[in-house]
């Protein structure tokens, strides 16, 4: 269901990535690349590479990548088939639709966004003029809402009534059912889905009105905050609430601030800090942390960060790493709410943020502050409360720092602490360390190497190296998955498509970098770890193996020996790796 294939090939084709991403950026071409300033994080030297020839880019900053349609996506903060609409109309392409429904679906996904709208404006009208709107207004000053900030953020009142809005819009029982507008009850009649609360639209990072969180005022009846139901139009785990308002602010400072609720974000705008957003009801999910990747780097928490992290640290580290995040935690006093604070002490709220710190130094430091010191007992409970949460955390040279500062809080030898610090409480210290930095871990062992020297190779000069290797050759397993991809698919966007995250980021990288090797000298620093492996087995095989078949190992192991010599010797080496190529297909003959 969507736009049919041939159209998004044919739209990837005409689309000029230079042009599209030049309207964000100023790029020059060097040698066979265009490069500049990158679009997607603030730096003095451009380290952002455009590969025109197969529509690809890459950032060696900030890792960014991609092809026009991705690069749309992120500037414009649309979905798929937005961004391959937006690029079909600059190039004048008409779309074409499956016949499932996928331009029914979207017309549809809009007419429900414009009733939304049309609620969005009623409520709020209703709230500035309404008679029965006086106790609404009179609650919003009380906790600091003047005029101006209520018409900004567009709040709004749902009357005490059944159906006010749905005679109002005169909408179809489909159309309000299915925005969350409302539904019908069981006598057959529109019944409104919000009442008796002050209500906060929520908008997606477009600025499209998509649902509502309601708050009951002080003695109403029903549960604090309702929010909009899921539906078509509205996810709870991929929205937050202000991000259409705050994006400017966040991308510009670098730094977004997550809160828990609506007021607390409209609090910290009135404080001057309007890079604020909040979950909709939910926990923070990877879906929200990847949208906000894609605004700023660092993450502060203005949320109860203890509870916070009993439930989320594994998440929370697991998210720096594979998203390059830094998260903090705003030291925001006790029992004090950002929304309050805001009216209060806005001075405070806003060094509560600049004053963030590390997630873990944090928790670390709330629990050396909270424990007994003052005897021996109390220090041995608090340093392994806090140890249980250094542990957590996924990175050795981390975890050692903070042993270092809790033995010398607890007055403990440290080498005691690290000992500890080592001791897996069960499967709670496999849970981070399995899954975290696989990889990280896996790229760093790849940079520059001859095997990723050979995949540059394989994207840049295709036919000059594939003659002169083989699959074997490539130990690295990602390295394996990339180079037999290579091989298999008609294109680089195939092999991106087919590949995963892994493989797709080292082929966009790759595919805007130069390679002046020559690829008989990758071949045989590829062949040469090769051949000593072999001639270690082979070694080892020999030693096992029955005297008649001794003499036939220690003849190939010699044969290995003199190829592996002729392999480290330029003049020798195309000969060699000509002679390797016929034994790899039949060893024992060719040895001979």
């Amino acid at each position: 269901m969507g736009i049919v294939d041939e159209d998004i090939g044919r739209v990837r084709d005409a689309s000029d990535i230079v042009a599209v991403i030049s309207q964000y950026t100023q790029l020059r071409r060097v040698g066979r690349r265009f490069q500049g300033l990158c679009p997607f994080h603030a730096e003095k030297s451009p380290s952002f590479s455009v590969n025109a020839e197969e529509g690809l880019y890459y950032c060696f900053g900030c890792s960014v990548r991609g092809d026009a349609i991705t690069f749309v996506r992120e500037k414009e903060h649309l979905d798929f088939v937005g961004a391959v609409e937006w690029l079909a109309s600059k190039a004048g392409i008409t779309l074409n639709y499956t016949d499932a429904g996928g331009g029914e679906d979207r017309r549809r996904k809009t007419k429900l966004q414009e009733a939304i709208a049309e609620a969005v404006d009623w409520y709020h009208d209703r709230l500035l003029t309404g008679a029965d709107a006086g106790a609404a207004r009179s609650y919003l000053r009380h906790r600091g809402f003047d005029g101006a900030m209520v018409r900004r953020f567009q709040v709004g009142w749902a009357p005490d009534d059944w159906d006010s809005l749905a005679r109002a819009l005169r909408l179809s029982n489909g159309d309000l059912t299915d925005s969350g507008l409302g539904f019908v009850n069981r006598r057959g009649r529109q019944q409104d889905a919000f009442r008796n609360r002050i209500l906060f639209p929520v908008f997606d990072a477009q600025g499209t009105a998509v649902g509502f969180g309601g708050r009951v005022l002080p003695g109403g009846d029903g549960p604090k905050y309702k929010n909009s139901s899921e539906s078509t139009v509205y996810a709870k785990s991929r929205l937050l609430y202000g991000l259409n308002w705050a994006k400017a602010g966040i991308v510009e400072a670098d730094e977004v601030v997550v809160c828990e609720g609506y007021t607390d974000v409209i609090g910290f705008a009135s404080a001057g800090l309007g890079r604020a957003v909040a979950t909709c009801g939910t926990a923070l999910t990877e879906e929200h942390v990847k949208l906000l990747r894609r605004f700023a780097r660092r993450v502060v928490l203005a949320f109860d960060a203890d509870a916070a992290g009993q439930n989320a640290a594994a998440r929370f580290y697991e998210w720096e790493k594979a998203h390059d995040l830094d998260v903090a935690v705003a030291d925001l006093p006790a029992g004090v709410d950002p929304g309050d604070l805001s009216q209060s002490d806005p001075q405070r709220l806003v060094e509560a943020v600049t004053g963030a710190r590390p997630f873990l130094e944090f928790r670390v430091e709330r629990a050396l502050s909270a424990g007994d010191l003052g005897s021996v007992e109390g220090r041995a409970r608090t340093a392994e409360t806090a140890l249980a949460m250094v542990r957590e955390h996924p990175d050795p040279l981390v975890r050692d720092q903070y042993a270092v500062t809790v033995a010398t809080r607890c007055r403990l030898e440290l080498e005691l602490v690290r000992t500890q610090l080592a001791k897996p409480p069960g499967a709670a210290a496999e849970g981070p360390r399995a899954t975290m930095g696989k990889t990280p871990g896996r790229r760093g062992e790849v940079r520059d190497s001859p095997e990723l020297e050979a995949l540059k190779l394989s994207v840049h000069r295709h036919d000059e190296i594939v003659a002169l290797l083989v699959p074997e050759l490539f130990n690295d397993e990602l390295c394996a998955t990339t180079y037999d991809l290579l091989q298999a698919c008609d294109s680089l966007h195939d092999v991106i498509d087919k590949g995963g995250p892994e493989v797709a980021e080292i082929v966009q990288r790759l595919s805007v970098e130069d390679s002046q090797a020559e690829p008989i000298d990758v071949a045989a620093r590829l062949w040469e770890p090769y051949l000593e492996r072999l001639m270690s087995e082979s070694a080892g095989a020999m030693a096992a193996a029955d005297p008649a078949h001794q003499i036939e190992i220690a003849r190939e192991h010699t044969w290995l020996r003199l190829k592996l010599e002729d392999v480290r010797q330029s003049a020798r080496q195309a000969g060699a790796i000509a002679d390797l190529l016929a034994w790899v297909g039949d060893p024992l003959e060719d040895s001979s």
